[in-house]
């Protein structure tokens, strides 16, 4: 007898799945701690917003305080649809790269919305300023791109470039195996380029040398992750919608 392992055991494949399950659990407990934590503080800004601005915090209206604000939201999304494709298909391929950008947003998000409260600085825009506004050359004036096409500021929850719509986080949710990994695949590669376009301007614009280097951070860590996206959807024969 040889310490080879039987192709047709289903053991091995079982143990795979459970392990990815664990993972998949610790990494939820973290995610939607991050996000619960984020909720509250958005909460409690939109509740109180006296709280002092900090000595030496960027202004309200930054570039700083502006990629905070809108990539927390832009990552809250993410983590969303990675949850969302984890229940939808068995690929491992798939769910761990759902896994890695479920873990790494959140816990990104978790550091902006940080900043913030350090900033002394509300979470949310106040008056009329529209999302991406504080990356000026008017795109946050009305419309952007979004999946090929252009797309309403706020038309069916989208709220800036590269974010799915309501609709189609509901398709999501009703597909399975394949057709749901394309989709994921499609949704998060425009959702990354947008990201990309937010935080290559923060890494020119913002002044806090922290957060630069964060946002460089993600502009190299998306574009990895959209060429191993293209990649994944070739192997699918599929492309990206963009």
């Amino acid at each position: 007898m040889t310490g080879t392992t039987d192709p047709t055991d289903p053991a091995p494949t079982a143990e795979r799945r459970r392990t990815a399950r664990v993972r998949w659990a610790a990494g939820a407990a973290v995610a939607l701690a991050l996000l619960f934590a984020g909720a509250a503080a958005v909460a409690a800004a939109r509740e109180d917003g006296s709280a002092p601005r900090a000595a030496g915090a960027p202004a309200p209206d930054s570039a700083d305080a502006g990629f905070a604000r809108d990539m927390a939201v832009h990552h809250q999304q993410a983590v969303e649809m990675s949850f969302i494709v984890r229940d939808r298909t068995e690929d491992e391929d798939v769910r761990r790269l759902a896994y890695d950008i479920a873990n790494t947003q959140a816990n990104q998000r978790g550091m902006l919305l940080g900043w913030l409260d350090l900033w002394g600085l509300p979470k949310v825009a106040g008056g009329d300023r529209p999302p991406m506004a504080w990356m000026g050359g008017g795109e946050g004036d009305g419309g952007h791109e979004h999946g090929g096409h252009q797309a309403d500021r706020g038309s069916d929850g989208v709220l800036m470039a590269g974010m799915a719509s309501r609709a189609e986080l509901e398709r999501l949710a009703r597909l399975d195996g394949r057709q749901a990994e394309v989709f994921y695949l499609q949704l998060m590669t425009d959702h990354h380029k947008g990201g990309v376009a937010m935080a290559e301007a923060c890494a020119s614009r913002c002044t806090v040398p922290v957060e630069q280097r964060l946002a460089r951070g993600m502009v190299e860590g998306q574009q990895s992750e959209l060429g191993l996206m293209r990649d994944m959807l070739t192997e699918r024969k599929a492309r990206p919608r963009s």
